[in-house]
C-alpha cells in the first residue's frame, strides 16, 4: 500500500500549475492522491496571498486541514515573510511552510514526514506524459514564465514569486504538443507577464520540431497555432510588440481573444500605479485590433478607489470604458495589502465611495455587455462543450476562458461530450451567457 496525500489548491491558474506539477511528483514517487482528510496520511495545502481576502480563505483551509488531519504542510504564495510568520503563529503545529513554486521543497517535505513505503510500479502507477491535470481533460493552462520586471504599487506579485523567468520556447512547446496528442482542445497560455516571455533570454533561440524558434510571444504563438487546438492568451501588457501578434488572430493561428488588466482609464491614476500603460493610446490601439479582427473580444480587470483617486479621475475611468466597449469586465475595489507600496500613498477613498463607484462602473459595463451579447444572437459560434446532462450540453464560445467568462447552453441538444467542437446558431443572451441550439 503507497501512503496518501490529501491536496487543497487556491488562487490563481498559475498556482493551480503549481498544484499540479507537485501532485505529478508525488505520484510518480508512489503516493496516493484522497479527496478526504480522514484517507490523508499528510494534506498539502497551496496558498494564494494575492490580497487580505485570498490570505483569509487560505489560513482558514489551513486551520481546517489541521483540525481535521492534523498533518499539515503549507506551500504557495503565503510561504514567505510575514505571511509564513502569520500561518505558523495561527497554527503552530503545521509540518513545514514553503514559498510558491518550491516543487522540490514540498515534495521532500512530503518524503520527510510521510515516507515512500514502496518503490514506484511503471506498471501500477500509470503516469500520463503530460503528468496529473487539475483541469478537465480538454483544456489546459500552459506556465510560459515565472514572476515578473514590474513593479506596481497594489502588487506583491514580484516580492512572493521573484523577476521574470521565462521557460526556454523549446520546453513550451513540447509540453504544448504532449498536452494536445492526450486530447486538449484547449490551450490556456498563462503567466505574470505573457507579453514579456523571452525578454529574460534576452530572446535567445531554441528549437522545436527541429528548426529554430525564437523565445518571444510572437514565435510562440505562430508555433503553438500549428498544433491544431484553441490558443487562449492571458495576462498581457499592451506593450507595442502586442500589436505583431493580432495578424495571426486574424489568420485563425490563434484565438481573437486579449485578457489585458488595463487596471484604469486615468492616465494620472496610472502613473500613481505604476502601470506601463496610458489610456489614450491604449484606445488608438484597440481600434486598430478590431479593424483587422473584427470578432475581437477583449477582457480586462480595473480596480476602482486606488488611493488618491479623485471623482474626475473615475469619471475618465467611466469614459474609458464607455470607448473601449470591452468584452468581459472584472472591478475590484482596492483594498490595501501587506507588503504593497501602495499603502504608503496618501489620500485613501473611503469605503463608501468604493462602493458606490464600484455599483457605477458596473452598472455602465453591464449596460455594454448586455448590448454586444444581444448583437450576438442569430449568429452561428463554435461551441467548444464542456459539460453534458440531462438539460444538454454547456460550453463555451471563442470569447469565453472558462472559469472566469460567460457559458454557452445547448438545452436539449443530446449526442456529445465535453471536449467536442460544434457549431450552433445564438437564440437568445442576457449580459453573461447565451443560449443556443
Amino acid at each position: 500500500m503507497s501512503n496518501k496525500v490529501g491536496f487543497i489548491s487556491l488562487g490563481c491558474p498559475k498556482a493551480l500549475v503549481d498544484s499540479e506539477r507537485i501532485l505529478t511528483q508525488l505520484k510518480l514517487d508512489g503516493y496516493d492522491i484522497v479527496p478526504t482528510y480522514a484517507d490523508a496520511d499528510v494534506v498539502v495545502v497551496n496558498t494564494c496571498g494575492f490580497i487580505d481576502s485570498a490570505k483569509q480563505e487560505s489560513l482558514d483551509a489551513i486551520s481546517e486541514a489541521v483540525a481535521e488531519n492534523g498533518r499539515v504542510i503549507v506551500t504557495g504564495c503565503m510561504g514567505r515573510g510575514e505571511d509564513a510568520e502569520r500561518i505558523r503563529t495561527a497554527n503552530p503545529s503545521v509540518l513545514s511552510v514553503t514559498g510558491p513554486a518550491a516543487y522540490e521543497e514540498v515534495v521532500g517535505a512530503v518524503h520527510e514526514y510521510v515516507p515512500p513505503t514502496r518503490e514506484r510500479d511503471p506498471f501500477i502507477d500509470l503516469v500520463p506524459g503530460t503528468g496529473l491535470r487539475l483541469t478537465p481533460r480538454h483544456y489546459a493552462y500552459l506556465k510560459i514564465s515565472e514572476g515578473c520586471n514590474h513593479r506596481c504599487r497594489f502588487c506583491i506579485i514580484p516580492s512572493m514569486r521573484g523577476d521574470l523567468v521565462s521557460r526556454p520556447i523549446g520546453d513550451v512547446m513540447a509540453e504544448a504538443e504532449g498536452l494536445v496528442r492526450s486530447g486538449v482542445r484547449e490551450l490556456l497560455v498563462i503567466s505574470q507577464d505573457t507579453s514579456a516571455y523571452g525578454v529574460d533570454l534576452k530572446y535567445r533561440s531554441g528549437f522545436w520540431d527541429g528548426r529554430p524558434l525564437k523565445t518571444n510571444l510572437h514565435s510562440l504563438c505562430n508555433a503553438l497555432g500549428e498544433l491544431g487546438a484553441w490558443v487562449r492568451l492571458h495576462y498581457v501588457y499592451p506593450y507595442p510588440h502586442v500589436d505583431d501578434i493580432i495578424p495571426l488572430m486574424a489568420e485563425g493561428r490563434i484565438l481573437p481573444y486579449l485578457d489585458i488588466p488595463f487596471q484604469h482609464g486615468s492616465p494620472a491614476v496610472l502613473k500613481r500605479m505604476r502601470r506601463p500603460a496610458a489610456a489614450e493610446k491604449v484606445l488608438d490601439r484597440i481600434a486598430r485590433w478590431r479593424s483587422t479582427v473584427p470578432d475581437l473580444t477583449l477582457r480586462s480587470t480595473f480596480i476602482v478607489g486606488f488611493p488618491g483617486e479623485t471623482e474626475a479621475e473615475f469619471e475618465e475611468l467611466l469614459a474609458f470604458l464607455r470607448e473601449a466597449r470591452l468584452d468581459r469586465v472584472g472591478c475590484f475595489q482596492y483594498s490595501p495589502v501587506a507588503g504593497a507600496a501602495a499603502n504608503d500613498l496618501p489620500d485613501p477613498v473611503p469605503e463608501a465611495v468604493k462602493e458606490e463607484r464600484w455599483a457605477r462602473f458596473m452598472e455602465v459595463q453591464q449596460a455594454i455587455s448586455e448590448e454586444k451579447q444581444q448583437a450576438k444572437v442569430g449568429r452561428w459560434v463554435e461551441v467548444l462543450i464542456d459539460e453534458v446532462d440531462e438539460n444538454g450540453a454547456v460550453g463555451r464560445s471563442r470569447g469565453d476562458a472558462p472559469e472566469i467568462d460567460g457559458r454557452v447552453f445547448l438545452d436539449g441538444v443530446t449526442g456529445l461530450s465535453p471536449g467536442d467542437l460544434v457549431e450552433a446558431e445564438v437564440t437568445a443572451a442576457d449580459a453573461y451567457d447565451l443560449w443556443a441550439g
